[in-house]
């Protein structure tokens, strides 16, 4: 597709899912277990401080931690000889910290011992490798020990049962003698908080020092960022990888008034070399995630910092096309900066911000491979009608060619604004079945939903002939319910589920209505897909004689939907909607194939949960306590809406 305006003699081809992003899109996180744990140092060194520093681990030894690790694993969950084992293991840990710390298959088993272990004997550890700071946390074994370590917070700060026998174990130890006081927990937080800020470019610039620098920033903070935890469970796609950044569900607890005093002593470090923080990579990662605590716990030092941020940026060298902010939108490492630093402004700034660099510059951003991102950030994060009409109305002549260009990412983020201030909802929509040529013949629009959902326009979708391409022919329904659903992309399934929680989503329900049982179902198990029924479940748009219509076609379909793995969840989701009716009409469907739900991972699953063996065999105990569930569910919704 071109640039230009929309022709029907041109642009006929399906929309590019979306590229990947050319700046490491797999993250620094944790790196797998086995073999490929071993990763390669940085080209400076700097990770590795001297040649096999540290004490070596005995294979005696680790069979002892193998063996009792397992043994921890299997004992019960509490009791007086799971605490007794506890301590033993975590007393012989502290002899030897330093070579479990720095060994690959140790480290993997401390990191788990310290998820068991108390306050006091996670201080004595923690107090060990304290000596060798650096090593450890430049270490690429010894930092997720430290890493781990420092999680164990939220669990461990403040409990009264852990302050209890704190006071126990320090009776003990004055019995037997021990000299030296143990720091306390804060203590040895707002120790390592000290020994970084003295080093902050070292530990922020290290490959794996890093990682401690972003954790300790959370700790501080008492909030443990999801995108953070998140990059701890392997490799993702370039798709999966971008969603924490908007959807990350921040986990909060208390900490002490001194940690977020040291928490703002470590933050102003950002300050003193801000231009490190802005254009190396590895440094970078940390001021995003200093960016996200502040938004939460200190606002108006983040607001001093973003404007720090901005204003280096803007007084750079200046660009032909505009503000010297835009060369930096297109860097691979600075605009990641700049995304975080759109999601926290203030709507105040973020306004004038789009009006001193953006403004003017939109659809040059949409086209670049790397600066599409930050647009969508900016995107993401307007609140107000005066932001989003400039933007849309600069942004929305271009919609076909951004997608053409396989930046859909660009147009979902649009019509997620949309969705959530609640304007411009039907001019987008038009243009969108503008954009995948399903708006004229009107007869089309029956079928938008199934080319949003696969991103794809309606010619290739339906794999029309070039001469059929020339004059757009009406929509032929036959045609339509012959064919199979095409394969969901994420995306797309982003925008099905915008458009049904728009004020008027009827056009989406006819079109999700015009499908048939088989192409409704694959639908619905598909893994995109399935979160479109999510949407038809729960959007406050849709009314229950829609959502009811639109279900029936999943008639015959409910033993398909049980024994798969997405469809399952989604036929979950109908039960706990449903009413009594709809709920024995289900039942009674699954029941003529209860063995085969019985036999089958997922639909054993949903017949324990539709309750299939009683409704089976004792019908008027099923229909009562149906009733029952349906009366509490009534009650609980009257006090939710009140």
């Amino acid at each position: 597709m071109g640039l230009g305006p929309r022709s029907p003699h041109k642009s006929r081809r399906g929309f590019p899912a979306g590229g990947k992003r050319g700046r490491g899109a797999k993250g620094s996180g944790r790196p797998p277990s086995g073999r490929q744990q071993q990763s390669c140092p940085p080209p400076d060194g700097r990770s590795e401080l001297a040649v096999d520093p540290h004490p070596h681990l005995s294979p005696e030894a680790l069979g002892y931690f193998r063996r009792a690790l397992s043994a921890l694993k299997e004992a019960p969950e509490t009791g007086e000889e799971r605490e007794l084992m506890v301590h033993n293991v975590l007393k012989e840990v502290e002899a030897q910290a330093l070579a479990l710390a720095t060994n690959r298959t140790g480290s993997e088993m401390l990191q788990e011992l310290l998820g068991f272990s108390p306050l006091k004997p996670l201080c004595r550890v923690w107090a060990a490798l304290s000596s060798n700071l650096r090593l450890v946390a430049c270490h690429r074994c010894g930092v997720h020990v430290l890493q781990s370590a420092l999680l164990q917070l939220p669990r461990l700060l403040g409990s009264p049962a852990e302050q209890e026998e704190e006071e126990e174990e320090e009776e003990e130890e004055e019995e037997e003698g021990k000299d030296g006081p143990l720091e306390t927990l804060e203590e040895l937080v707002l120790g390592l908080a000290s020994e970084v800020c003295d080093d902050f470019l070292f530990y922020c610039g290290d490959t794996h020092g890093s990682f401690i620098v972003r954790t300790l920033l959370q700790v501080l903070g008492g909030t443990l960022l999801e995108s953070e935890r998140a990059r701890h469970r392997g490799s993702q796609s370039p798709e999966a990888q971008r969603a924490p950044t908007r959807e990350s569900k921040p986990t909060d607890f208390e900490v002490p008034e001194s940690f977020l005093k040291r928490l703002q002593d470590l933050s102003s470090c950002f300050l003193k070399d801000i231009a490190v923080f802005v254009t190396d990579k590895i440094s970078s990662f940390c001021l995003q995630v200093a960016l996200q605590i502040l938004h939460r716990k200190l606002p108006q030092f983040c607001a001093h910092l973003c404007n720090a941020v901005i204003g280096y940026l803007s007084n750079r060298s200046s660009s032909a096309d505009g503000s010297p902010l835009l060369l930096f939108l297109r860097d691979q490492t600075s605009s990641r900066l700049l995304e975080q630093v759109l999601l926290v402004l203030e709507p105040p700034r973020l306004q004038s911000l789009f009006e001193d660099h953006f403004q003017g510059q939109l659809q040059t951003l949409a086209a670049h491979p790397i600066a599409n991102f930050p647009l969508q950030r900016l995107l993401d994060a307007i609140s107000t009608p005066e932001l989003l009409s400039p933007v849309f109305e600069e942004l929305s002549p271009a919609l076909e060619a951004v997608l053409a260009q396989g930046h859909p990412g660009v147009v979902i983020a649009l019509v997620g604004a949309c969705r959530r201030i609640g304007t411009h909802q039907a001019q987008v929509l038009q243009l969108l079945l503008e954009a995948f040529h399903c708006a004229e013949p009107s007869s089309r629009q029956v079928a938008c939903a199934p080319l949003f959902a696969t991103l794809t326009t309606y010619e290739v979708y339906y794999g029309l002939m070039e001469e059929e391409r020339t004059v757009p022919t009406e929509h032929q329904v036959e045609m339509a319910t012959a064919r199979a659903l095409g394969e969901v992309s994420v995306l797309g399934s982003l925008l099905l589920q915008h458009l049904l929680h728009f004020s008027t989503p009827s056009l989406i329900l006819r079109s999700l209505g015009a499908l048939t049982g088989p192409q409704l179902l694959t639908l619905a198990q598909s893994p995109a897909g399935s979160h479109v029924l999510d949407a038809i479940l729960t959007s406050p748009s849709v009314t229950r004689k829609q959502r009811r219509r639109l279900l029936k076609t999943l008639k015959g379909q409910y033993v398909a939907l049980a024994c798969s793995r997405h469809g399952s969840r989604v036929l979950d989701a109908i039960w706990g909607a449903a009413a009594l009716g709809a709920r024995k009409e289900i039942a009674a469907e699954l029941g003529e194939r209860n063995q085969e739900l019985i036999k089958d991972p997922f639909g054993h699953h949903v017949a324990r949960n539709v309750a299939l063996t009683t409704f089976l065999k004792r019908r008027e105990a099923w229909e009562q306590q149906q009733g029952v569930v349906a009366k509490r569910r009534r009650v609980l919704n009257s006090i939710l809406e009140d």
